[in-house]
């Protein structure tokens, strides 16, 4: 499923503006993360850190947690935005996450110089641990 141009945008906007709300003191790198539920509505989250770094959440769990928590019951989209040079894309720990959702769910890592083509959760962490990946 690709993601259609005038939604990417309102998600890349949405990414860009809540990267500026993030508690990043420790790493001074700021994340803002913008998710398209199965009903087409946008969350956000931005990168909490924690002095505790385990106890640290990435702005793009933070963002798909809105949306679980508003009712949403799956995740069309996952759009990134890093104020940086280079890409970023999500951790391992992200990944794992958005893989619960099926998939197909598109991911987008954008900076101020760069932007990702749509890539599949699948394609970027393929044999996932998950329901269909282990006996009962």
């Amino acid at each position: 499923m690709a993601i259609d141009s005038q939604l990417l945008e309102m998600l890349k906007q949405a990414a860009k503006d809540v990267s500026k709300n993030a508690y990043c003191r420790y790493s001074e790198f700021p994340v803002g993360a913008a998710v398209c539920g199965g009903s087409g509505k946008i969350y956000t989250g931005c990168n909490v850190e924690n002095v505790s770094f385990g106890l640290t959440m990435c702005a793009e769990r933070s963002a798909i947690f809105s949306a679980i928590a508003a009712g949403e019951k799956s995740i069309q989209a996952v759009v990134i935005f890093t104020p940086t040079e280079s890409l970023t894309p999500p951790c391992g720990a992200c990944r794992q996450v958005i893989s619960e959702f099926g998939d197909e769910v598109q991911i987008v890592s954008f900076s101020n110089l760069k932007s990702s083509e749509p890539q599949s959760i699948q394609e970027l962490l393929p044999s996932a641990f998950g329901t269909l990946n282990h006996s009962e």
